[in-house]
């Protein structure tokens, strides 16, 4: 593997990064021996609950949520509470006018969550992979924090699990929820192990979410972010409501108004970097009929496969060869 930085599409230029990368030198020692990891036991009956953030480096709202926890003090109630700064190495290098380049060091972290891949240990990122590891295993519940590379209203990934979709909708937030089978090139943090199983006789009692709260530098996607930590943590009986609204006042945002289930039925992915959109979209445009063209892909025009037809996280910004440019989704209410 490369050890180079992030690969940018350089035809695009750099959006404005208003969000301040968070101080958390108080918080990288972690109290597990592994650096950035916290872990709180309640000592009563209850869920193991993980909160996870900077899988990628440049996605600070996430962060800055994890920040905000350990500074209220928050402990369960009831269970435990992992909270783990990921992917520390490509923060440390974060900049704001090259963002992109801080999304990792060698290679992504949510892409290595197979153990064959976390054992060889060839990379920074599956190094990193191995020493958190033993948190997400024990986990029963996990958020994993994202932004994305684009302004975007948020987006809940639920995977294809119909137990995920059911929390996303007891959460009550935010309006637009994601149905994806998962990313081609490797596994995720949100699918590994028993997160990604089956239903089972014996009932597989996991639960696993991963949410864009927005662009990586709109100060709007912090206030996602901890919205949805509350609402997550509330719902995995950790803490109650009450103690959460008091320790965290402010932190929880409005309900969605209503919400839609995005389920995604397959991607586009670019055959170079000239891969060119016939409109800004910014997701969730919504095209009535198939065969509308929105893309050029080298020549070749891309078009929507079916009437009332989602654009979902559209990007050119790693625009290049193999790379998912948009996801095309059929809506429906939940």
């Amino acid at each position: 593997m490369s050890s180079s930085t992030a690969p940018q599409n350089t035809a695009v230029p750099p959006l404005a990064f208003e969000l301040p990368a968070p101080d958390i030198t108080a918080w990288r020692v972690g109290n597990t021996g592994t650096e950035g990891v916290w872990h709180f036991d309640s000592g009563e009956p209850g869920r193991h609950v993980m909160v996870s953030a900077l899988v990628h480096g440049n996605e600070l709202c996430g962060a800055w949520a994890l920040k905000g926890l350990l500074e209220a003090g928050v402990r369960p109630q009831r269970g435990t509470l992992t909270l783990a700064f990921c992917n520390l190495d490509a923060f440390d290098r974060f900049d704001a006018s090259n963002h992109d380049a801080s999304r990792f060091t060698d290679e992504d972290l949510n892409r290595q969550w197979l153990d064959e891949r976390i054992d060889a240990a060839d990379t920074n990122e599956r190094r990193r992979a191995a020493a958190l590891r033993p948190f997400v295993a024990q986990a029963d519940w996990l958020l994993d924090i994202h932004s994305m590379h684009e302004p975007s209203a948020p987006l809940l990934l639920t995977g294809i699990q119909p137990r995920n979709l059911e929390l996303a909708r007891a959460m009550r937030s935010p309006e637009h929820i994601v149905v994806d089978a998962g990313h081609k090139d490797g596994v995720r943090m949100r699918d590994y192990g028993r997160f990604g199983a089956l239903e089972d006789h014996n009932g597989n009692r996991t639960r696993s979410l991963l949410i864009e709260c927005g662009f990586h530098g709109d100060p709007a996607s912090r206030a996602v972010a901890q919205d949805q930590c509350v609402r997550f943590i509330e719902q995995s009986g950790a803490l109650s409501a009450e103690a959460l609204a008091q320790q965290l006042p402010g932190w929880r945002l409005p309900d969605a108004p209503r919400q839609w289930a995005l389920e995604v039925t397959g991607p586009v992915v670019a055959t170079s970097s000239a891969f060119r959109f016939v409109a800004p979209y910014t997701g969730l445009e919504l095209f009535e009929k198939a065969g509308t063209v929105i893309g050029d892909n080298d020549g070749v025009p891309v078009t929507t496969p079916y009437d009332n037809c989602v654009l979902v996280m559209p990007s050119v910004r790693q625009a290049r060869a193999g790379v998912t440019v948009v996801r095309f989704a059929r809506r429906r209410a939940l």
